[in-house]
Protein backbone atom coordinates (compact mmCIF):
# COMPACT_ATOMS: atom_id res chain seq x y z
CA UNK A 1 0.00 0.00 0.00
CA UNK A 2 2.87 2.39 0.48
CA UNK A 3 4.68 1.91 -2.88
CA UNK A 4 1.45 2.23 -4.50
CA UNK A 5 0.54 5.48 -2.77
CA UNK A 6 3.41 6.72 -4.14
CA UNK A 7 2.71 5.18 -7.71
CA UNK A 8 -0.46 6.25 -7.98
CA UNK A 9 0.19 9.78 -6.27
CA UNK A 10 2.43 10.24 -10.07
CA UNK A 11 0.15 8.97 -12.15
CA UNK A 12 -1.01 12.27 -13.36
CA UNK A 13 2.27 12.97 -14.63
CA UNK A 14 2.36 10.07 -16.82
CA UNK A 15 -0.81 10.39 -18.50
CA UNK A 16 -0.26 9.52 -22.41
CA UNK A 17 -2.05 11.17 -25.13
CA UNK A 18 -0.16 12.76 -27.72
CA UNK A 19 -3.34 14.10 -29.80
CA UNK A 20 -3.86 15.91 -26.16
CA UNK A 21 -0.68 17.11 -25.50
CA UNK A 22 0.46 14.53 -22.84
CA UNK A 23 3.69 13.03 -22.65
CA UNK A 24 4.68 11.27 -19.87
CA UNK A 25 7.17 11.27 -17.88
CA UNK A 26 7.36 7.70 -16.33
CA UNK A 27 11.09 9.18 -14.77
CA UNK A 28 8.62 9.96 -11.83
CA UNK A 29 7.48 6.56 -11.15
CA UNK A 30 11.12 5.14 -11.76
CA UNK A 31 12.05 7.09 -9.18
CA UNK A 32 10.27 5.08 -6.76
CA UNK A 33 11.17 1.98 -8.02
CA UNK A 34 14.54 2.87 -7.59
CA UNK A 35 14.24 3.98 -4.68
CA UNK A 36 12.17 0.77 -3.25
CA UNK A 37 15.47 -1.55 -4.70
CA UNK A 38 18.51 0.66 -3.94
CA UNK A 39 19.23 -1.77 -0.98
CA UNK A 40 19.26 -5.02 -2.67
CA UNK A 41 21.26 -3.39 -5.73
CA UNK A 42 24.81 -4.97 -6.38
CA UNK A 43 26.41 -1.17 -5.74
CA UNK A 44 24.75 -2.04 -1.94
CA UNK A 45 25.71 -5.50 -1.60
CA UNK A 46 22.73 -6.91 -2.70
CA UNK A 47 22.19 -9.82 -5.82
CA UNK A 48 19.97 -7.30 -8.49
CA UNK A 49 21.45 -5.71 -11.55
CA UNK A 50 19.00 -3.35 -11.90
CA UNK A 51 19.24 -0.89 -15.18
CA UNK A 52 18.04 2.22 -16.77
CA UNK A 53 17.29 2.05 -20.02
CA UNK A 54 16.72 5.58 -21.07
CA UNK A 55 16.62 6.16 -24.98
CA UNK A 56 14.05 9.28 -24.80
CA UNK A 57 14.82 11.64 -21.58
CA UNK A 58 12.60 11.43 -18.43
CA UNK A 59 11.00 8.21 -20.08
CA UNK A 60 12.99 5.29 -18.55
CA UNK A 61 12.81 2.14 -19.01
CA UNK A 62 14.12 -0.08 -15.84
CA UNK A 63 15.47 -3.81 -15.96
CA UNK A 64 15.91 -5.50 -12.94
CA UNK A 65 17.71 -9.09 -13.30
CA UNK A 66 18.57 -11.71 -10.41
CA UNK A 67 21.15 -14.08 -11.74
CA UNK A 68 20.46 -17.66 -12.03
CA UNK A 69 23.29 -20.40 -12.11
CA UNK A 70 23.02 -20.88 -16.11
CA UNK A 71 22.22 -18.91 -18.47
CA UNK A 72 18.49 -19.91 -19.37
CA UNK A 73 15.84 -17.17 -18.17
CA UNK A 74 12.63 -15.93 -17.38
CA UNK A 75 11.04 -12.82 -18.66
CA UNK A 76 8.80 -11.28 -16.90
CA UNK A 77 8.02 -7.94 -19.56
CA UNK A 78 5.08 -5.63 -20.33
CA UNK A 79 3.99 -3.92 -17.17
CA UNK A 80 4.47 -0.20 -18.01
CA UNK A 81 5.04 3.01 -16.15
CA UNK A 82 2.14 5.19 -18.15
CA UNK A 83 -1.30 5.71 -17.65
CA UNK A 84 -4.20 6.73 -20.05
CA UNK A 85 -5.63 10.16 -19.22
CA UNK A 86 -8.41 10.62 -16.64
CA UNK A 87 -10.43 13.63 -16.19
CA UNK A 88 -11.01 14.28 -12.47
CA UNK A 89 -14.68 16.10 -13.92
CA UNK A 90 -16.10 12.41 -14.42
CA UNK A 91 -14.33 10.76 -11.49
CA UNK A 92 -16.17 10.10 -8.40
CA UNK A 93 -13.35 10.03 -6.80
CA UNK A 94 -9.26 11.79 -7.00
CA UNK A 95 -8.06 9.45 -10.07
CA UNK A 96 -4.95 10.60 -8.76
CA UNK A 97 -4.54 9.39 -6.03
CA UNK A 98 -4.83 6.01 -3.95
CA UNK A 99 -8.02 5.25 -2.51
CA UNK A 100 -8.60 1.67 -0.62
CA UNK A 101 -12.46 1.17 0.16
CA UNK A 102 -12.53 -2.62 1.57
CA UNK A 103 -10.89 -4.94 -1.11
CA UNK A 104 -11.13 -2.05 -3.82
CA UNK A 105 -7.81 0.07 -4.96
CA UNK A 106 -8.96 3.08 -6.68
CA UNK A 107 -6.98 5.27 -9.06
CA UNK A 108 -5.54 5.73 -12.68
CA UNK A 109 -3.32 2.90 -13.08
CA UNK A 110 -4.35 0.54 -10.25
CA UNK A 111 -5.54 -1.85 -12.89
CA UNK A 112 -3.11 -0.23 -15.48
CA UNK A 113 -0.88 -0.97 -15.33
CA UNK A 114 1.06 0.49 -11.71
CA UNK A 115 -0.51 -2.69 -9.83
CA UNK A 116 1.68 -4.49 -11.87
CA UNK A 117 4.74 -2.30 -11.51
CA UNK A 118 4.46 -2.48 -7.45
CA UNK A 119 3.50 -6.01 -8.02
CA UNK A 120 6.68 -7.12 -9.65
CA UNK A 121 8.60 -4.61 -8.04
CA UNK A 122 8.28 -6.19 -4.43
CA UNK A 123 8.12 -9.16 -5.75
CA UNK A 124 11.78 -9.35 -6.70
CA UNK A 125 12.51 -6.96 -3.31
CA UNK A 126 11.82 -10.04 -2.04
CA UNK A 127 13.69 -12.63 -3.91
CA UNK A 128 16.74 -10.39 -3.54
CA UNK A 129 16.00 -10.40 0.52
CA UNK A 130 15.09 -14.19 0.82
CA UNK A 131 17.80 -15.39 -1.54
CA UNK A 132 17.08 -18.57 -2.78
CA UNK A 133 19.10 -20.53 -5.30
CA UNK A 134 17.87 -20.23 -8.55
CA UNK A 135 19.49 -22.21 -11.97
CA UNK A 136 17.47 -19.70 -14.09
CA UNK A 137 18.22 -15.62 -14.50
CA UNK A 138 14.97 -13.65 -13.34
CA UNK A 139 14.45 -10.85 -15.38
CA UNK A 140 12.05 -8.10 -14.78
CA UNK A 141 11.56 -5.41 -17.22
CA UNK A 142 9.23 -2.02 -17.12
CA UNK A 143 8.51 -0.07 -20.04
CA UNK A 144 7.90 3.12 -21.20
CA UNK A 145 5.03 4.81 -23.76
CA UNK A 146 2.85 1.77 -24.01
CA UNK A 147 -0.37 3.78 -23.81
CA UNK A 148 0.43 6.24 -26.45
CA UNK A 149 1.61 3.80 -29.49
CA UNK A 150 5.13 5.38 -28.58
CA UNK A 151 7.90 4.06 -30.78
CA UNK A 152 12.00 4.69 -30.20
CA UNK A 153 10.90 4.73 -26.87
CA UNK A 154 10.15 1.86 -25.13
CA UNK A 155 10.57 -2.44 -25.65
CA UNK A 156 10.31 -2.07 -29.27
CA UNK A 157 13.95 -0.07 -28.54
CA UNK A 158 15.07 -2.23 -26.10
CA UNK A 159 14.64 -5.24 -27.83
CA UNK A 160 16.30 -3.84 -31.11
CA UNK A 161 19.66 -2.57 -29.22
CA UNK A 162 19.64 -5.92 -27.93
CA UNK A 163 18.96 -4.73 -24.24
CA UNK A 164 16.84 -8.17 -23.56
CA UNK A 165 18.04 -10.61 -25.82
CA UNK A 166 18.99 -13.01 -23.22
CA UNK A 167 15.00 -13.55 -22.79
CA UNK A 168 15.32 -15.43 -25.38
CA UNK A 169 16.79 -18.31 -23.31
CA UNK A 170 12.99 -19.18 -21.85
CA UNK A 171 9.59 -17.91 -21.73
CA UNK A 172 8.71 -14.40 -21.64
CA UNK A 173 5.71 -13.43 -19.48
CA UNK A 174 3.91 -10.20 -20.61
CA UNK A 175 2.02 -9.28 -17.73
CA UNK A 176 -0.18 -6.60 -18.84
CA UNK A 177 -3.64 -8.11 -19.36
CA UNK A 178 -6.54 -8.66 -16.51
CA UNK A 179 -8.77 -11.18 -14.35
CA UNK A 180 -6.12 -13.60 -13.38
CA UNK A 181 -6.13 -15.65 -16.32
CA UNK A 182 -3.88 -16.65 -18.87
CA UNK A 183 -4.52 -14.85 -22.05
CA UNK A 184 -3.66 -17.09 -25.14
CA UNK A 185 -4.36 -14.90 -28.21
CA UNK A 186 -4.87 -11.40 -28.79
CA UNK A 187 -6.67 -9.62 -31.82
CA UNK A 188 -4.77 -6.55 -33.99
CA UNK A 189 -5.88 -3.08 -34.18
CA UNK A 190 -6.07 -1.18 -37.80
CA UNK A 191 -7.44 2.22 -37.71
CA UNK A 192 -8.78 3.78 -40.91
CA UNK A 193 -10.68 7.03 -42.96
CA UNK A 194 -12.79 6.73 -45.51
CA UNK A 195 -13.36 10.70 -47.66
CA UNK A 196 -15.90 10.74 -49.85
CA UNK A 197 -15.73 13.86 -52.48
CA UNK A 198 -18.89 14.80 -53.95
CA UNK A 199 -20.96 18.58 -55.31
CA UNK A 200 -22.62 20.24 -52.91
CA UNK A 201 -26.14 21.76 -54.04
CA UNK A 202 -29.48 22.44 -53.18
CA UNK A 203 -31.26 18.95 -51.38
CA UNK A 204 -34.44 20.52 -53.71
CA UNK A 205 -32.22 19.53 -56.64
CA UNK A 206 -30.64 16.76 -55.58
CA UNK A 207 -30.12 15.57 -59.36
CA UNK A 208 -27.86 18.16 -59.68
CA UNK A 209 -25.67 17.34 -57.01
CA UNK A 210 -23.50 14.44 -55.31
CA UNK A 211 -24.35 13.03 -51.70
CA UNK A 212 -21.19 12.46 -50.72
CA UNK A 213 -22.77 11.17 -47.47
CA UNK A 214 -24.60 8.30 -49.26
CA UNK A 215 -21.55 7.88 -51.22
CA UNK A 216 -19.36 7.12 -48.25
CA UNK A 217 -21.81 5.03 -46.71
CA UNK A 218 -22.35 2.66 -49.51
CA UNK A 219 -19.13 2.36 -50.14
CA UNK A 220 -18.38 1.32 -46.13
CA UNK A 221 -21.36 -1.05 -46.87
CA UNK A 222 -19.22 -2.90 -50.04
CA UNK A 223 -16.26 -2.56 -48.54
CA UNK A 224 -17.06 -4.60 -45.48
CA UNK A 225 -19.02 -7.04 -47.72
CA UNK A 226 -15.75 -7.67 -49.72
CA UNK A 227 -13.50 -7.73 -46.68
CA UNK A 228 -16.05 -10.33 -44.61
CA UNK A 229 -15.72 -12.40 -47.81
CA UNK A 230 -11.81 -12.40 -48.30
CA UNK A 231 -11.13 -12.67 -44.24
CA UNK A 232 -13.70 -15.16 -43.23
CA UNK A 233 -13.62 -17.10 -39.39
CA UNK A 234 -10.63 -19.33 -38.97
CA UNK A 235 -10.64 -22.94 -37.69
CA UNK A 236 -7.59 -21.82 -35.46
CA UNK A 237 -9.52 -19.28 -33.71
CA UNK A 238 -12.17 -21.59 -32.67
CA UNK A 239 -8.89 -23.59 -31.61
CA UNK A 240 -7.99 -20.20 -29.45
CA UNK A 241 -11.40 -19.54 -28.38
CA UNK A 242 -12.35 -16.53 -29.74
CA UNK A 243 -15.66 -14.73 -28.96
CA UNK A 244 -15.53 -13.43 -32.48
CA UNK A 245 -13.38 -13.32 -35.77
CA UNK A 246 -11.97 -10.55 -37.45
CA UNK A 247 -14.21 -7.23 -38.10
CA UNK A 248 -14.45 -4.17 -40.27
CA UNK A 249 -16.89 -1.61 -38.42
CA UNK A 250 -17.03 2.05 -38.71
CA UNK A 251 -17.11 4.26 -35.40
CA UNK A 252 -17.19 8.06 -36.38
CA UNK A 253 -18.73 10.35 -39.30
CA UNK A 254 -17.97 13.95 -39.81
CA UNK A 255 -19.09 16.11 -43.24
CA UNK A 256 -18.98 19.11 -44.30
CA UNK A 257 -21.05 22.33 -42.05
CA UNK A 258 -23.43 23.50 -43.54
CA UNK A 259 -27.54 23.49 -43.84
CA UNK A 260 -30.08 21.15 -43.52
CA UNK A 261 -31.07 21.88 -47.02
CA UNK A 262 -27.91 21.19 -48.87
CA UNK A 263 -25.99 17.52 -49.89
CA UNK A 264 -22.68 17.52 -48.24
CA UNK A 265 -19.44 17.90 -50.72
CA UNK A 266 -17.42 16.05 -48.26
CA UNK A 267 -18.17 13.12 -45.63
CA UNK A 268 -15.28 11.23 -43.69
CA UNK A 269 -15.86 7.68 -41.91
CA UNK A 270 -13.17 6.36 -39.51
CA UNK A 271 -13.50 2.70 -37.84
CA UNK A 272 -10.95 0.05 -36.82
CA UNK A 273 -10.65 -3.57 -37.84
CA UNK A 274 -9.98 -6.27 -35.16
CA UNK A 275 -7.81 -8.39 -37.40
CA UNK A 276 -7.39 -12.37 -36.11
CA UNK A 277 -3.19 -12.81 -35.50
CA UNK A 278 -3.60 -15.25 -38.21
CA UNK A 279 -4.33 -12.96 -40.71
CA UNK A 280 -1.31 -10.43 -41.93
CA UNK A 281 -1.64 -6.76 -41.49
CA UNK A 282 -0.47 -5.72 -44.63
CA UNK A 283 -2.31 -7.89 -46.67
CA UNK A 284 -5.57 -6.50 -45.43
CA UNK A 285 -3.93 -3.08 -45.74
CA UNK A 286 -3.13 -4.28 -49.64
CA UNK A 287 -6.98 -5.39 -49.97
CA UNK A 288 -8.44 -2.53 -48.49
CA UNK A 289 -6.62 -0.33 -50.57
CA UNK A 290 -7.36 -2.07 -53.46
CA UNK A 291 -11.44 -2.04 -52.68
CA UNK A 292 -11.23 1.33 -52.53
CA UNK A 293 -8.99 1.95 -56.32
CA UNK A 294 -11.88 -0.24 -57.87
CA UNK A 295 -14.93 1.65 -56.00
CA UNK A 296 -13.06 4.51 -57.58
CA UNK A 297 -12.61 3.66 -61.45
CA UNK A 298 -16.22 2.20 -60.92
CA UNK A 299 -17.77 4.70 -58.85
CA UNK A 300 -21.02 4.76 -60.93
CA UNK A 301 -21.73 1.35 -60.05
CA UNK A 302 -22.23 1.51 -56.53
CA UNK A 303 -25.90 1.85 -55.40
CA UNK A 304 -27.26 4.87 -55.10
CA UNK A 305 -30.43 6.13 -52.47
CA UNK A 306 -33.54 6.79 -54.63
CA UNK A 307 -34.44 8.21 -57.94
CA UNK A 308 -32.35 11.41 -57.74
CA UNK A 309 -29.50 9.97 -56.24
CA UNK A 310 -26.05 9.50 -58.36
CA UNK A 311 -22.08 9.77 -58.16
CA UNK A 312 -21.50 10.87 -61.81
CA UNK A 313 -22.59 14.23 -63.24
CA UNK A 314 -22.68 15.64 -66.90
CA UNK A 315 -22.99 19.13 -68.18
CA UNK A 316 -20.49 22.00 -69.39
CA UNK A 317 -21.46 23.89 -66.39
CA UNK A 318 -20.92 21.24 -63.79
CA UNK A 319 -17.76 21.13 -61.89
CA UNK A 320 -17.87 18.12 -59.93
CA UNK A 321 -18.56 15.34 -62.42
CA UNK A 322 -17.63 12.30 -60.55
CA UNK A 323 -17.55 11.59 -57.06
CA UNK A 324 -14.24 10.65 -55.20
CA UNK A 325 -13.06 8.13 -52.35
CA UNK A 326 -10.44 8.41 -50.74
CA UNK A 327 -8.43 5.55 -47.72
CA UNK A 328 -6.12 6.69 -45.67
CA UNK A 329 -4.77 4.77 -42.29
CA UNK A 330 -3.76 6.32 -39.25
CA UNK A 331 -0.33 5.15 -39.92
CA UNK A 332 2.47 3.62 -42.06
CA UNK A 333 2.50 -0.14 -42.39
CA UNK A 334 5.74 0.00 -39.92
CA UNK A 335 3.10 1.33 -36.69
CA UNK A 336 0.20 -0.94 -37.83
CA UNK A 337 2.50 -3.82 -36.99
CA UNK A 338 2.91 -2.33 -33.76
CA UNK A 339 -0.17 -3.61 -33.18
CA UNK A 340 -0.44 -6.71 -34.73
CA UNK A 341 -2.36 -9.19 -32.66
CA UNK A 342 -0.36 -12.25 -31.42
CA UNK A 343 -1.42 -16.15 -30.95
CA UNK A 344 0.79 -17.88 -27.67
CA UNK A 345 2.47 -21.19 -28.33
CA UNK A 346 -0.04 -23.98 -26.54
CA UNK A 347 2.90 -26.29 -25.94
CA UNK A 348 4.93 -23.60 -24.42
CA UNK A 349 6.33 -24.88 -20.80
CA UNK A 350 5.88 -20.90 -19.65
CA UNK A 351 1.67 -21.51 -20.67
CA UNK A 352 1.69 -24.44 -18.66
CA UNK A 353 3.38 -23.27 -15.69
CA UNK A 354 0.76 -19.95 -15.87
CA UNK A 355 -2.05 -22.82 -15.92
CA UNK A 356 -0.79 -24.80 -13.46
CA UNK A 357 0.07 -21.83 -11.11
CA UNK A 358 -2.90 -20.04 -11.40
CA UNK A 359 -5.15 -23.28 -10.64
CA UNK A 360 -3.00 -23.96 -7.52
CA UNK A 361 -4.01 -19.93 -6.13
CA UNK A 362 -7.26 -19.21 -7.61
CA UNK A 363 -9.03 -23.28 -7.68
CA UNK A 364 -9.15 -23.47 -11.26
CA UNK A 365 -7.70 -21.68 -14.77
CA UNK A 366 -9.40 -20.47 -17.55
CA UNK A 367 -7.74 -19.33 -20.95
CA UNK A 368 -8.79 -17.10 -22.88
CA UNK A 369 -9.02 -15.15 -26.10
CA UNK A 370 -9.50 -11.32 -25.84
CA UNK A 371 -10.29 -9.17 -29.45
CA UNK A 372 -8.54 -6.57 -27.36
CA UNK A 373 -4.95 -5.33 -28.68
CA UNK A 374 -1.27 -5.27 -27.28
CA UNK A 375 1.57 -3.33 -28.84
CA UNK A 376 4.54 -5.01 -29.65
CA UNK A 377 4.00 -8.41 -28.46
CA UNK A 378 3.45 -9.71 -32.20
CA UNK A 379 6.71 -8.36 -32.75
CA UNK A 380 8.69 -9.80 -30.12
CA UNK A 381 7.30 -13.16 -31.03
CA UNK A 382 8.53 -13.09 -34.74
CA UNK A 383 11.83 -12.05 -33.34
CA UNK A 384 12.27 -15.08 -31.68
CA UNK A 385 10.82 -14.67 -27.72
CA UNK A 386 7.85 -17.09 -26.29
CA UNK A 387 5.40 -14.30 -25.17
CA UNK A 388 3.42 -15.60 -23.01
CA UNK A 389 0.14 -13.37 -21.59
CA UNK A 390 -1.43 -12.99 -18.09
CA UNK A 391 -2.23 -10.15 -15.74
CA UNK A 392 -4.62 -9.78 -12.67
CA UNK A 393 -6.15 -6.32 -12.52
CA UNK A 394 -10.14 -6.11 -13.95
CA UNK A 395 -10.80 -6.17 -18.05
CA UNK A 396 -13.85 -4.14 -16.92
CA UNK A 397 -11.95 -1.14 -15.02
CA UNK A 398 -9.38 -1.05 -17.68
CA UNK A 399 -9.19 2.66 -19.06
CA UNK A 400 -12.35 3.89 -17.54
CA UNK A 401 -13.16 6.06 -14.58
CA UNK A 402 -13.38 4.87 -11.27
CA UNK A 403 -10.81 2.73 -12.04
CA UNK A 404 -9.44 -0.16 -9.45
CA UNK A 405 -8.54 -3.36 -8.19
CA UNK A 406 -8.58 -6.01 -5.78
CA UNK A 407 -5.67 -5.67 -3.68
CA UNK A 408 -6.83 -9.63 -3.03
CA UNK A 409 -5.86 -10.27 -6.41
CA UNK A 410 -2.84 -8.64 -6.57
CA UNK A 411 -2.12 -10.77 -3.21
CA UNK A 412 -2.88 -13.97 -4.89
CA UNK A 413 -0.55 -13.10 -8.19
CA UNK A 414 2.14 -12.14 -6.06
CA UNK A 415 1.26 -16.05 -4.85
CA UNK A 416 1.36 -17.00 -8.67
CA UNK A 417 4.04 -15.18 -9.93
CA UNK A 418 6.24 -17.29 -6.96
CA UNK A 419 4.76 -20.62 -8.51
CA UNK A 420 5.32 -20.01 -12.06
CA UNK A 421 9.36 -18.92 -11.22
CA UNK A 422 9.37 -22.05 -8.78
CA UNK A 423 7.94 -24.67 -11.69
CA UNK A 424 10.41 -23.12 -14.44
CA UNK A 425 13.39 -22.99 -12.60
CA UNK A 426 13.45 -26.53 -12.52
CA UNK A 427 12.28 -27.52 -16.17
Amino acid sequence: MELMTKLIGESKFVQNNPRQGLVPEEGKVAQHVLAELAPFTRDNGGPLEVEVLEYVKNRPNIKITYKGSTDATIGIIGSHMDVVPANPETWERDPFKLAREGDRLYGRGTTDCLGHVGLLTLLMANLALKRPNLQKTIVVLFIAGEEGGDTGVGVDTCVNKGAIAELKNGPVFWVDSADSQPCVVTAGAMQWHLKSTGRLFHSGLPHKGINSLELCMEAIAEIQKRFYADFPPLADETKYNFSCPSTIKPTQIECAQGALNQLPPWTTVSGDIRLSPFYDAGVVMDKMNAYVKDLNENIQYIPTRGPCSKYTLEGDDVDVKRGTLELTWSGPIEEVRHMEGVACNLESPGLQAIIDATAAVKGSAEPYAITGSLPLVREMQAAGFDIQITGYGLSKTYHADNEYALLSDMTDAYQIMLLIISQMDTK
